[in-house]
């Protein structure tokens, strides 16, 4: 495994609605890490704009847009953690090549 293998392995999905019972959409197999934390932080940057402007406005469309974009990033980052953690896993473990 190298560093180009610290994908993410697809198993996390994004809930909305009542109850979240049903998944919206899951996190894709083989985004490179890095790339899927990248994306994460700038769907955060975007859902802090968006939740200023809309308390700042009293619009609630804005709020409800940036409640979307953090549970949307939460979902990268954990699948992104999984990835990284199955990676570190495998170099702790692997058998030994002396």
């Amino acid at each position: 495994m190298t560093d180009e293998t610290k994908t993410t392995p697809g198993v996390t999905y994004f809930y909305q609605g009542e109850g979240q019972t049903h998944p919206l959409f899951r996190i894709a197999e083989g985004i490179p890490c890095r790339s899927a934390r990248e994306q994460a932080s700038e769907l955060m940057g975007y859902a802090r704009d968006l939740s200023l402007t809309g308390l700042m406005d009293g619009d609630q469309q804005m709020m409800w847009a940036s409640h979307y974009f953090a549970a949307m990033a939460k979902a990268l980052l954990d699948d992104a953690e999984l990835g990284l953690m199955r990676w570190l896993l495998y170099w702790l473990y692997r058998p030994f090549r002396g």
